[in-house]
């Protein structure tokens, strides 16, 4: 497991410079996205893997910081260590993931 985890204060910080250097993937479903999600991220479904996996380094750069989130932090977790499988140098998982996001960062978010 090559990849480090943040939490979801660190990742508000983050959030809250606007670091263009950054790249933010969310691993969620459509559907849950449409409940709660944080604007900046790109949402790459799991359950659509075939359609985005062998474009991932077209997307996204493998040297660039990674920043992966999902509803709790497994699924999220699992893209982590299969981005570091694909060459990504840099990537870190929201441990707690959207949930605790809107707990302890942001309440205006839905939970579900």
């Amino acid at each position: 497991m090559n990849f480090n985890s943040i939490n979801v204060q660190e990742l508000a910080q983050i959030l809250a410079e606007e670091n263009q250097a950054i790249q933010l993937i969310d691993v969620r479903e459509e559907m849950e996205a449409q409940i709660a999600s944080i604007p900046q991220f790109k949402l790459l479904p799991l359950s659509k893997y075939e359609q985005w996996a062998n474009k991932i380094k077209e997307e996204f750069n493998p040297e660039l910081e990674t920043i992966v989130i999902c509803h709790h932090g497994i699924r999220s977790a699992n893209m982590c260590q299969w981005l570091v499988a694909q060459g990504f140098k840099n990537v870190k998982n929201v441990v707690g993931g959207i949930d605790a996001y809107s707990i302890y960062v942001d309440n205006t978010i839905n939970r579900y």
